[in-house]
């Protein structure tokens, strides 16, 4: 992941011009809304829009280059994952090698990074697809990077935790610890070897003794290894994957500790990461920080369907989702192409980026998901 905007800026709104989508589903309350329909029509439009032949995402709408970016990537790549899943179809999955191939060569023929964070993500989209499709080279992608990931552990610095950056040792983040502990804890669910829960657990425990603010819930951003300071600013990238990398450990460990660790750090984002005036997750602005909301809703997914949550917490978590997959429907779609912004209580006036278009999509590819399990 790339530099955080801490502040949050206004998207600029740029003149765009496409062709419209059809305009089946019904814009109005959450009962009216075929979220089937809508999903397929939001990552169709992420496909219509952002798919470079070549074989990867471009960053901008509408065809758009803008200049490679590796770890929106593997987020946009999920969402057609999650749409495989939902439907079967394989016009979702036939992305899936050329996708694979693509981003290799245009990362400079490798899938290494020079951020631990970036590699995480592709390690886990890798790890998806091959549970998918049983296919050895994406698993042997996923241990390749994982091995390179591993090297970003040490206790030089902050006495633990993976680096952000291979050439910053010293500055150990949220963002590169939580997805580790996630892709991790998958691993050993795959292959059942034991080093992987060892460290799903050492790179979750270590997050939590140092990231983690135990009054609260909110998982603070990074430690400075040099200086020991911590920047406490909290964003939903960060609380959605600790949740996630909870959830997961609870279900290899049974420990009930994992998931009340996954409701506290929840029930903080849904409380103050939010619009207030909406109920719904704030706008963190443009670039990478668009991302950050999709994220915490797909690990947030995980945690509403986790038997076990306390009942009064998962009505209220559920409350929320749904707000949030309407409010984002019915007020932030601009529906001539289907575009999303960074906010999710108004569209974008024209031009959309990857980031944001994936993130939104996450959430209503979730939506879906969560009405086909029969949930509302």
């Amino acid at each position: 992941m790339r530099n955080k905007i801490l502040i949050i800026p206004i998207l600029a709104c740029l003149l765009f011009s496409c062709s419209k989508f059809n305009d089946e589903y019904t814009y109005g309350e959450s009962e009216n809304i075929n979220w089937n329909a809508a999903a397929d029509s939001a990552t169709n439009a992420l496909i219509a829009q952002f798919w470079n032949e070549e074989g990867y995402f471009n960053y901008g709408s509408n065809g758009s280059d803008n200049g490679f970016q590796y770890w929106p990537n593997a987020h946009a790549m999920d969402v057609l994952i999650d749409a495989f899943i939902r439907t079967n179809d394989t016009r979702f999955s036939g992305y899936f090698d050329k996708w694979f191939t693509g981003i290799r060569s245009k990362n400079g023929n490798t899938y290494y990074n020079v951020f631990y964070d970036d590699m995480e993500w592709n390690a886990l989209t890798f790890l998806r697809m091959y549970d998918l499709t049983k296919q050895e080279k994406y698993l042997t992608a996923t241990k390749d990077l994982w091995n390179d990931i591993i090297k970003g552990w040490n206790e030089t610095y902050a006495e633990g935790g993976i680096a952000w950056r291979k050439d910053m040792l010293y500055s150990k983040n949220a963002c590169s610890n939580g997805p580790a502990a996630i892709l991790a804890a998958r691993l050993y669910n795959i292959t059942k070897e034991e080093s992987f829960k060892t460290w799903a657990i050492k790179i979750y425990d270590w997050e939590k003794n140092t990231l983690y603010e135990w009054a609260t819930g909110g998982i603070y951003d990074n430690i400075n290894g040099e200086s020991g300071a911590i920047n406490k600013a909290v964003l939903t990238y960060n609380t959605g994957t600790f949740v996630g990398a909870a959830v997961e450990l609870h279900k290899i460990t049974g420990d009930a500790a994992y998931l009340n660790d996954a409701q506290k750090c929840a029930n903080y984002t849904i409380t103050k990461c939010i619009d207030s005036g909406n109920n719904v997750l704030r706008d963190e602005g443009t670039g990478d920080n668009a991302l950050f909301k999709g994220i915490f809703i797909r690990y947030y997914l995980m945690l509403i369907q986790e038997p076990g949550l306390n009942e009064d917490y998962k009505r209220k978590f559920i409350n929320f989702f749904n707000n949030n997959a309407t409010t984002l429907w019915t007020k932030a779609t601009f529906k001539n192409s289907l575009l999303f912004g960074p906010s999710w209580i108004a569209p974008p006036a024209g031009e959309a980026q990857l980031t944001a278009q994936s993130s939104a999509c996450m959430m209503i590819e979730a939506k879906a998901a969560f009405e086909k399990a029969g949930m509302q």
